[in-house]
C-alpha cells in the first residue's frame, strides 16, 4: 500500500518537481531536441520571485547567467537577451505566456523557456524548463553548450535575490 501511495504522489506532481529538484539541473537529449530543467525551493512568496523574473531592467543585476536583458517582459512583447553562455549573440525572444506569479514563457523559433512558480508551505517552488530543437537540430546540436551549470546558477541566484528582498 505504501508503494502505491508513493507512486500516486509521484504521478500527481508536475514533472519538474521530481526531475531536477533541489537546484540540480537535468538534461535529456534526443535526436531532434534537448530539454533542460531545474527546480528549487525558495523561502519567499511567488510575488517576490515574479517581480524579479519580470523586471527586465534589473534582471542582469541579480542573475549571473545574463549579460543583459532589454525590453518589456509583457505578454506579446519582444525582448533581447545576452547570455554568458554566448555573450557574442543576442537572443530575440517573444513573451508567449504570462500568468502573474505563476507562469512565464518566452522563446523563439528554436525553443522556449518556461518559468513556473508553485506556492508551498515554506514559500515557493521555482521550476525552469527549456526545450530547444527542430528538424535541423541534429546539424548544430553539438555546437550548443550544456545548460546545466547555467540553470543551476540561475536557480541559486534567484533564490539568493528573492530571500534578500
Amino acid at each position: 500500500m505504501k508503494s502505491f501511495l508513493a507512486l500516486a504522489m509521484l504521478i500527481s506532481l508536475p514533472l519538474g518537481l521530481v526531475f531536477g529538484q533541489d537546484g540540480k539541473a537535468k538534461t535529456v537529449k534526443k535526436t531532434f531536441n534537448r530539454t533542460t530543467e531545474v527546480s528549487i525551493d525558495i523561502a519567499a512568496g511567488p510575488q517576490t520571485i515574479w517581480d524579479l523574473l519580470t523586471d527586465a531592467e534589473n534582471f542582469a543585476s541579480w542573475n549571473s547567467t545574463v549579460v543583459s536583458l532589454k525590453g518589456n517582459i509583457q505578454l506579446g512583447e519582444k525582448i533581447e537577451l545576452v547570455s554568458t553562455l554566448d555573450p557574442e549573440r543576442t537572443f530575440k525572444l517573444k513573451i508567449k505566456e504570462m500568468a502573474p506569479s505563476q507562469r512565464l514563457v518566452w522563446g523563439d523559433f528554436l525553443g522556449k523557456r518556461t518559468y513556473q512558480l508553485t506556492k508551498n508551505i515554506n514559500g515557493t517552488t521555482f521550476y525552469m524548463h527549456e526545450k530547444i530543437g527542430g528538424f535541423m537540430f541534429p546539424l548544430f546540436a553539438k555546437k550548443i553548450p550544456s545548460f546545466d551549470e547555467s540553470f543551476e546558477a540561475f536557480a541559486r541566484d534567484l533564490k539568493k535575490a528573492a530571500v534578500q528582498k
